[in-house]
C-alpha cells in the first residue's frame, strides 16, 4: 500500500559499493524531470564534512585513540543522547562512507567491504559478528546485517537533518535488492532497514529499477525506442554481483479517451514482462580488483618469492586496485599509475612496498580475463573457485560473458517466444548498468560480444549514469505505483 500522507517518495540503492539516495517531491507533478538525487553528507576528510551524491558503503573500525574524537562529529552528531549510537548493536566509533574508503587502503585489517555480498552467503551467520572478515587483532566486528543497517542509519540520519518536518520513517521508501536475492537475503535486508528505523519500506528487484528509470528518462520517446524491440536483456554489473535479467517488449492497444473530443479511441501503449532472472552471482568489479591485487602482489614480493600479503594487508591492497582500476580504465587514463601497501605500526612508513600498474595490462585482464569475445556455445567453468582469500563464495569462473551465454542458453524457449523467432535466440536490445560500465571500455566489449551472438547489432539502450540509475529507477517505481507510468509484470 501507499501512505497518501507521504510528502516524498524515496528510492535507496544499497549497493555493494555505494549506497544512493533519489527522491521526488509529492507536491509537485509526479512528472519524469521530478527525481532528484539527495546528496548526503559524510565525512570525507579528519573532522570534514561534505555533501555527496554517493555513500560509499564502506565502515572502518578504528583502534581505541586512533581518531580525535572531534574529527568524527557529523551535523547530526549532537542529537544522539550522551554521546551514544541509537542504532542497536553500533559500535561507539565508526567512519562511514568516503573517509571510511580511504582509510582502509591506508590502514589493513580494519575495513568491512561487501557487506551486501556477506548479506547474500548462506554458508554463514549473517547475523553473526564476522566483519570485517579479516580483521586486525582486536579490531571489533559487526554482523553483515548492522553493516547494512548502519549505512540506512547513516542515510536516515542525513535525509532528517536536512528534511526536518519530513522525516524519512514517515516517507514511501523503496530499497532495491539484486533479482537473484533469495528470500533469506530479501528477509535481512528488510531485518536491516527495521534496524535503521525503516520499518515500513518496499523492495524492488534492481534489474527492474534499471526499466523504470530508462523509462522514465526516456518520456513520450519511449514508446518510438521500444518500437521494433522485443527482447530486452538487463545486465548488471555491480560491484560485487552480476544481476541478469530478461524483460519482453510487447505492444498493446488501450483505450483512452482523447483530451479534445473526449472520445474513446485505441492507442498503442508498452507491455513489459519479466521473463527470465539469472542466478545468485557473486561477480563484479571486486573480482577485477582482486585479480590486480595478485599480480600486484607477486611484483611487490617478488615473481620468484612464494611469500603471500597476509588477509588484511591484501584487503587494503584491493582498496589500491580498486583506484587503480576506476583511474586506467576511465576516458584519458595515464599510461600507468602506483599502488602501494604500507607497513604496520612503527614500520608504517619505512615498510612501504610499492609497483607499477599499466593501463593496457589493466585492460587486458579486465576484457580478456572478465568479458572475453567467446562463442555462445561456451560455458563457465564449473571447478571450485580459488577465491576464497575473505570467506566468500565468488563465481568460480571470472568470465561474465559465459555466465551471459549461460542465462541466455537456459531461456531459450521464452526467448524465442519473446522474438517470435526472428534471428537467433539472442535478446535484440540491451540496458547496461552498474559501475563497471562506467567504462566505455568494458559496455563496447560487451555489446560487441552480444552482437556477434545474435549475428546483427543489438541495441543499447542508453544508461548515462550507471551509479545513479537503480536508485532513480525505485522512485520512478514508486510513482507507477501511484499511476504515473507503465508497470513491469
Amino acid at each position: 500500500m501507499t501512505d497518501q500522507t507521504a510528502q516524498y517518495l524515496i528510492g535507496i540503492d544499497l549497493g555493494t559499493t555505494n549506497t544512493v539516495v533519489a527522491y521526488a517531491d509529492m507536491q509537485k507533478p509526479l512528472s519524469s524531470d521530478n527525481c532528484q538525487i539527495f546528496e548526503i553528507e559524510q565525512l570525507v576528510a579528519p573532522g570534514e564534512v561534505a555533501k555527496r551524491p554517493l555513500l560509499p558503503s564502506f565502515r572502518y573500525h578504528p583502534t581505541t585513540g586512533e581518531l580525535n574524537e572531534s574529527d568524527l562529529l557529523l551535523p547530526w552528531s549532537h542529537q544522539v543522547s550522551g554521546g551514544q549510537p541509537s542504532l542497536a548493536g553500533e559500535l561507539p566509533h565508526v567512519v562511514i562512507g568516503e573517509w571510511a574508503r580511504e582509510l582502509g587502503a591506508k590502514v589493513d585489517g580494519r575495513q568491512v567491504v561487501s557487506a551486501k555480498s556477506w548479506l547474500s552467503h548462506p554458508q554463514v551467520d549473517r547475523s553473526a559478528d564476522i566483519l570485517p572478515w579479516a580483521g586486525a587483532e582486536g579490531v571489533a566486528k559487526v554482523s553483515p546485517v548492522l553493516a547494512s543497517a548502519s549505512y540506512l542509519f547513516h542515510v536516515r540520519n542525513a535525509w532528517d537533518f536536512a528534511h526536518p518536518d519530513a522525516r524519512m520513517e514517515d516517507q514511501d521508501v523503496v530499497i532495491t535488492v539484486p533479482a537473484s536475492f533469495d528470500e533469506g537475503a530479501r528477509a535481512l535486508t528488510v531485518k536491516a532497514a527495521e534496524l535503521a528505523g525503516l520499518g515500513r519500506i518496499l523492495l524492488l528487484e534492481e534489474p527492474q529499477a534499471v526499466c523504470y528509470d530508462w523509462y522514465a528518462r526516456q518520456g513520450d520517446n519511449a514508446q518510438a525506442q521500444l518500437e521494433k524491440i522485443k527482447l530486452l536483456l538487463v545486465c548488471d554489473v555491480g560491484g560485487g554481483t552480476t544481476d541478469l535479467s530478461l524483460i519482453k517488449v510487447a505492444q498493446a492497444n488501450q483505450v483512452k479517451a482523447t483530451p479534445l473530443t473526449l472520445e474513446s479511441k485505441p492507442i498503442p501503449a508498452l507491455a513489459l514482462t519479466r521473463i527470465g532472472v539469472g542466478n545468485h552471482l557473486m561477480l563484479g568489479g571486486d573480482n577485477v580488483d582482486l585479480a590486480l591485487a595478485h599480480m600486484a602482489e607477486q611484483r611487490i614480493n617478488g615473481a620468484s618469492s612464494n611469500k603471500k600479503l597476509s588477509a588484511a594487508s591484501l584487503s587494503q591492497l584491493i582498496q589500491q586496485t580498486r583506484k587503480a582500476k576506476e583511474l586506467l580504465l576511465g576516458n584519458n587514463a595515464p599510461d600507468s599509475t602506483k599502488v602501494t601497501v604500507l607497513g604496520s605500526g612503527a614500520r608504517l612508513i619505512g615498510g612501504a612496498k610499492s609497483c607499477e600498474l599499466t593501463k593496457q595490462e589493466v585492460r587486458d585482464i579486465a576484457l580478456d580475463g572478465f568479458f572475453p569475445q567467446i562463442n555462445f556455445d561456451e560455458r563457465p567453468t564449473k571447478r571450485r573457485s580459488g577465491v576464497v582469500e575473505f570467506g566468500l563464495p565468488y563465481a568460480s569462473d571470472p568470465a561474465v560473458s559465459k555466465h551471459l551465454a549461460e542465462f541466455i542458453a537456459e531461456h531459450e524457449t521464452a526467448c524465442k517466444e519473446a522474438l517470435k523467432g526472428i534471428g537467433n535466440a539472442v535478446p535484440d536490445a540491451v540496458l547496461f548498468n552498474g559501475g563497471v560500465f562506467n567504462s566505455d571500455t568494458l559496455s563496447k566489449r560487451s555489446l560487441s560480444v552480444l552482437s556477434s551472438w545474435r549475428g546483427a547489432t543489438v541495441k543499447k539502450l542508453e544508461n548515462n549514469n550507471p551509479n545513479l540509475a537503480v536508485a532513480q529507477g525505485a522512485v520512478a517505481y514508486a510513482k507507477a505505483r501511484r499511476g504515473a507510468q507503465l508497470k513491469i509484470g
